[in-house]
């Protein structure tokens, strides 16, 4: 049974993914490989907030809504890092969310959680089903033909102190895959699998000078492997792309607001400029500084960011008083631990202290205790000051705790 067509591209996408499931990650038995930190509540709200906030109604479990799941890959790493939580996850294809209840099936992930419902629904939908903690759309308003729709009735059912993750395509860093579409296009090349036979002869007929070729074989080869990862990127019959203009009008238009990037180390001046152009760059507005990084990167292909229903300030932690009445937890989303040596929450590499490791393993012993209950020390204040900076240490907010940004 097909869902309602609330979108008008509904029947044309949903019967893409029927024929292309996406993502095409292979399934395997046992948890995901990894973790990706956008899609841990904690470790979220510890980069979006400065601090893991106390619910008010502690005692229920978060409520997670995975819009747009295709074959599960998201929803997999939404049961096995947010235990016990309540999950909803919904995809137009039926062969997508045919492949994603496989998935949970083979890696356990529906015994990770309080609750899992998996359903072949529309986004638009939903009316019945709010208010969530969590929502997590990641590459799926592009491909409605009202995007505004779509992300209105996303926020209608974001409760009033949950956040949103989304993934939208950025205009900029897709010139040559927009030029490899209208090509294919003009070729009468459509949506079945002669389209990919033909799809892939293109780039193996065009010169090895061709910049379309080129960028393909560079930027584009490893992610395109799979059909329907290739399918999805060269033959989708309905996608838009923004620039950061249009993005933040279609966020302001929606009623929320932007709570900040998931990537923001994509968004520093200091990656792309040093010396006097760095300083001048990092003097602008921090919007400015975005435009400016737009313009210089060419290679921006997608914007990944948070939004809210309203105005977050991210908590500081200036204050030692504040920070040792506050509680803390260990970041989750690590690899390695309890090593001095590992991976951090984008799995770059990092060394711990002995002081940080000592404090970490304290966290996990007592989870009850404020960081100046653990009794470890005057360095207390100024170590834990230092996790949070890296994100190993999530602060628990009390009512009241920390200072916010001005």
């Amino acid at each position: 049974m097909q869902p309602t067509p609330s979108d008008a591209a509904t029947p044309v996408v949903s019967d893409f993914y029927d024929r292309f499931p996406y993502p095409g990650d292979p399934i395997q038995d046992g948890p995901p490989p990894g973790y990706n930190w956008r899609w841990c509540l904690d470790s979220v709200d510890g980069a979006v907030r400065g601090a893991t906030p106390v619910r008010a109604d502690a005692g229920t479990p978060p409520r997670i809504l995975d819009a747009g799941c295709g074959t599960g890959v998201s929803t997999d790493y939404l049961c096995h890092l947010n235990p016990g939580a309540e999950i909803l996850a919904v995809d137009i294809s039926a062969g997508a969310l045919g492949l994603a209840r496989e998935r949970l099936h083979r890696s356990g992930g529906a015994q990770q959680v309080r609750s899992l419902r998996q359903e072949q629904r529309s986004l638009l939908d939903l009316k019945d089903e709010g208010p969530f903690d969590y929502i997590n759309s990641v590459g799926v308003l592009h491909h409605l033909r009202d995007p505004l729709a779509g992300l209105k009735a996303l926020a209608a059912l974001l409760d009033e102190d949950g956040l949103m993750h989304l993934f939208l395509y950025a205009n900029a860093g897709r010139w040559e895959i927009h030029r490899t579409q209208r090509a294919l296009t003009r070729l009468g090349v459509g949506q079945d699998g002669e389209a990919l036979r033909l799809g892939r002869e293109l780039f193996e007929v065009l010169p090895e000078s061709n910049r379309l070729r080129r960028n393909h074989e560079q930027r584009w080869l490893i992610d395109t492997a799979a059909d329907a990862n290739f399918a999805d990127m060269y033959l989708h019959p309905q996608e838009t792309s923004y620039d950061l203009k249009s993005l933040f009008a279609l966020i302001e238009a929606s009623g929320l607001h932007f709570a900040g990037f998931s990537n923001p180390s994509a968004w520093d001046p200091a990656r792309v400029l040093s010396g006097d152009l760095l300083a001048r760059a990092q003097s602008l507005p921090i919007q400015d500084q975005w435009f400016l990084i737009e313009d210089l990167d060419t290679e921006i292909s997608h914007f990944e960011f948070f939004v809210a229903r309203k105005p977050i300030q991210k908590r500081r932690w200036d204050d030692d008083g504040e920070l040792l009445k506050t509680r803390g937890r260990r970041q989750s989303c690590l690899w390695g631990w309890p090593s001095v040596s590992l991976l951090g929450p984008d799995l770059e590499p990092m060394a711990l202290s002995a002081q940080e490791k000592q404090l970490l393993e304290a966290v996990d012993a007592h989870p009850e205790h404020s960081l100046g209950e653990l009794d470890l020390g005057p360095w207390t204040a100024d170590v834990a000051r230092a996790l949070i900076q890296r994100r190993l240490l999530l602060p628990i907010a009390e009512a009241g705790g920390g200072r916010e940004n001005a």
